[in-house]
């Protein structure tokens, strides 16, 4: 997983909405079929901020992981009440456990801007979905789930909170109870957006270097390695992806931000495990915003 093996990108790829800002992609195949999972919210609400009050949370699918991909529906959005998501839902990250589809995601109450996670679950990619009556317990403002799950169930669930500070939770399987295992993973500098993933005997996770006190370049991604999915190192090389954005016909795109990072493997059920043949990420640029597919080359 490393900068020089971004492959250039399809023009009309990914997935993006005329009138709303997209944001935090994540992918899964059922079938033949890519299922994206995203975040959109009114452009007149503004970028980023109006995604706090009006966020939701959509599914769009396409033949290949590239798209582009075809909006099929709103899957979740703010439920109102006095529900932990009753403003909004955001930050999806879609898993299959066994037969299950869960939908990790992040909400607010309309009493409190403070972001809770939570989860939805389905038997089928479709919905209909379920949702937890409450958040799960991980603080004032947790924030970017990202869960893994290992091969007995168990759940490895990485997340921030409002410092952008790292953590680790644990958990016997999705239903919890989740315990916190490991604080402040990168002291010496902000992290966010994180995923994990398993490939060559090692945890991985990639995220947005928010300072670029990891990478050397604010809000490029980085990219950290660990034996136990506890304590956490530098990968070598560190950097993930730039800011620079390769086009198939031969042009480049030149993003504002990048963030959102995602490793997606196409050919095993569990997305996260094996060498990744895919990185998708959530991208702003002077014509708006859009979830990127980008194929990795396989490793020498």
């Amino acid at each position: 997983m490393m900068l020089n093996r971004l492959q250039p990108v399809p023009v009309d790829s990914g997935f993006e909405m005329s009138g709303f800002f997209v944001w935090c992609g994540s992918l899964i195949r059922v079938n033949d079929q890519f299922h994206l999972f995203a975040s959109r919210w009114p452009e007149e609400t503004g970028f980023p901020d109006g995604y706090r009050s009006h966020s939701e949370i959509v599914r769009a699918v396409a033949p290949n992981p590239l798209g582009p991909f075809v909006f099929q529906e709103v899957v979740l959005s703010g439920r109102g009440g006095d529900y932990w998501d009753g403003k909004m839902c955001h930050n999806p990250k879609i898993v299959r456990i066994g037969s299950r589809f869960v939908l990790y995601y992040i909400g607010s109450a309309i009493s409190s801007g403070l972001r809770k996670i939570g989860y939805a679950t389905a038997d089928s990619i479709e919905g209909p979905w379920l949702r937890l009556p409450g958040p799960i317990p991980l603080g004032d403002d947790a924030n970017n789930p990202a869960p893994f799950i290992e091969d007995n169930g168990a759940v490895l669930l990485a997340f921030r909170d409002e410092k952008l500070r790292m953590h680790i939770a644990q958990a016997p399987s999705f239903v919890g109870p989740y315990t916190v295992v490991s604080y402040d993973i990168y002291p010496a500098g902000r992290l966010e957006d994180p995923d994990l993933s398993f490939s060559d005997g090692r945890y991985n996770m990639v995220m947005e270097d928010n300072e670029g006190v990891l990478t050397g370049s604010v809000r490029h991604g980085g990219h950290l390695v660990s034996s136990d999915g506890i304590t956490w190192a530098p990968a070598n090389p560190v950097k993930l992806y730039s800011h620079t954005i390769e086009i198939e016909d031969g042009t480049t795109m030149s993003v504002i931000r990048r963030e959102r990072p995602e490793m997606f493997n196409m050919h095993n059920p569990q997305k996260s495990r094996g060498e990744p043949t895919h990185l998708i990420t959530a991208v702003q640029s002077e014509d708006g915003t859009k979830c990127v597919v980008q194929s990795i080359a396989p490793a020498n």
